[in-house]
């Protein structure tokens, strides 16, 4: 399939989408969510998904000269179409893929663009990148599910400056805060991000669909509800060739080699 806002390659269990629109800093027309969210509607044999941006912008946010539908963004009642049939769909299916996804922030990532950043599993961050909610300089509100993606990352008070204030917040800070996985160097930032997808898509990929399934729960139910959920999906695991392996490579000192089933 071709695309026009974004660049998707396959290697083996890995998928690696690529922001593509380097000369606007990967600004997200709707037409680039509605590109995102295809890929992850139908992920195929994927075991795992990366996610970057092309040239020294992860993403700027939304493109306001962009239209949806006829609206254009920044006009009255375009921006709310343009949530509820682009940038939000395509959201949500990050925060629901089965599979683990992994953000590489190269550069500014700003809007909806820290939004799908923070929609990863793990988010690595250069030291060059930064995060920013900038809606208030504007008379604006953080959207994308920043809101629920930042308090649950860093907390009431730090959300609340990051969209209070519009105070930009470094890669290395970011790491200090909770907000990522890690900060590396920007030179090192591919490699580290292609070698963690790589680890994740040859892991026990029933397994941690599970995991993921068992940790939005917890953003959201009790724990009688991930009690339970806990115990179906380890029975749901336990039964996979993967866990035989895992019990077998154990047993003889090995590492284990999984196949995704």
């Amino acid at each position: 399939m071709s695309y026009e806002h974004i660049r998707v390659d396959t290697d083996g269990p890995l998928t690696t989408i690529t922001l593509n629109k380097p000369e606007r800093l990967n600004a997200m027309a709707p037409g680039m969510a509605d590109e995102i969210g295809q890929v992850f509607y139908d992920l195929g044999e994927a075991r795992a998904v990366l996610i970057t941006g092309e040239g020294k912008g992860f993403c700027s946010g939304a493109d306001l000269s962009a239209r949806g539908d006829g609206s254009a963004l920044g006009s009255k009642g375009g921006s709310h179409q343009a949530l509820t049939q682009h940038y939000n769909p395509a959201i949500s299916q990050i925060l629901r893929a089965e599979v683990p996804v992994i953000c590489a922030v190269n550069g500014p990532a700003a809007g909806v663009g820290c939004s799908l950043a923070l929609a990863a599993d793990f988010t690595l961050a250069a030291e060059r990148a930064y995060f920013l909610q900038a809606f208030v300089n504007i008379g604006l509100i953080p959207d994308g599910g920043s809101t629920w993606l930042l308090t649950r990352a860093i907390g009431r008070a730090r959300a609340t400056r990051m969209m209070m204030l519009g105070e930009k917040i470094s890669g290395k800070q970011a790491e200090e805060w909770g907000l990522v996985y890690k900060c590396v160097a920007d030179d090192l930032l591919m490699d580290e991000a292609r070698a963690l997808a790589e680890k994740l898509a040859n892991g026990p990929t029933i397994a941690i669909k599970q995991m993921k399934r068992n940790i939005a729960l917890a953003l959201d139910g009790g724990i009688n509800e991930v009690l339970l959920a806990e115990a179906e999906g380890q029975r749901i695991a336990g039964a996979t060739a993967d866990a035989m392996e895992g019990g077998m490579a154990f047993m003889q000192k090995r590492k284990a080699e999984f196949k995704g089933a």
